[in-house]
């Protein structure tokens, strides 16, 4: 399991890189470690689940991981995010005032892949010079302008002085950064995707950072775009929210 990674969910998850890498499902109460990931971060953290090297991270308000001790002590990972299971989760979620917010797969990089030969012109972006894409709805993946996981980092792919492609980066914690990624509709399918995204992460292993991608269970697209830049899958996480019921 990549080291960075490892050490990153044993803050977000409060707990140990040791506890991680054995045996056993783990069930610690939250704590707002520095250094933990923060992109949307919510004022409380009444649940969240980690799927990771074969078993279960849950971390959250402590009589709510109690519970769910005496629910997943012994249950598996692979198939947790089938839809039984996720409403059975969300039914207990329900009885307390929350539900699921997103269930999503990540993907890391660990080492620059030599991207295709760019048709296009490139534009690199950085800290401030990002500011002029705020409210731009063409780039919301790519930049999400969350003040607690700050846009540092951008590559534009432009065709006839048009901006077609936009991939972004925000410093979700010291050593993890998360990259996001949008294409004009008409130029989809051409590569570019997948060229930007590349282009990002070798930019972002070469300052010592990992690079990370998260997409939705059904997004296939987005999920190849992963593939063709270099990722690939390391691990899930499930978050919660309160119910607007």
């Amino acid at each position: 399991m990549n080291g960075i990674l490892c050490r990153q969910l044993a803050l977000d998850y409060c707990c140990t890189p040791g506890e991680i890498l054995g045996g056993g499902n783990i069930f610690t109460e939250y704590r707002p470690l520095e250094g933990r990931r923060r992109f949307q971060e919510r004022e409380d953290c009444f649940l969240k689940i980690a799927l990771v090297n074969g078993k279960l991270l849950f971390t959250g308000r402590a009589d709510v991981v109690g519970r769910c001790r005496e629910r997943y002590a012994d249950c598996g990972s692979e198939w947790f995010f089938e839809p039984d299971s996720l409403r059975a989760l969300d039914e207990f979620l329900r009885g307390e005032g929350r539900r699921i917010a997103s269930a999503h797969p990540f993907f890391i990089a660990e080492r620059p892949t030599e991207p295709r030969a760019a048709d296009c012109e490139l534009c690199w972006y950085e800290g401030k010079e990002i500011e002029r894409f705020r409210g731009d709805e063409r780039f919301g993946e790519a930049f999400c302008f969350c003040p607690e996981a700050p846009d540092v980092l951008g590559v534009a792919a432009l065709r006839k002085g048009e901006i077609v492609g936009m991939a972004g980066a925000s410093a979700d914690s010291p050593t993890m950064w998360q990259i996001g990624i949008n294409v004009d509709p008409a130029c989809r399918g051409q590569g570019v995707a997948s060229l930007l995204v590349a282009l990002l992460k070798n930019e972002i292993l070469k300052r010592g950072i990992l690079p990370f991608y998260g997409t939705s269970p059904s997004h296939i697209a987005s999920q190849r775009t992963a593939l063709a830049a270099g990722f690939l899958p390391a691990w899930a996480e499930l978050v919660t929210e309160k119910s607007e019921d």
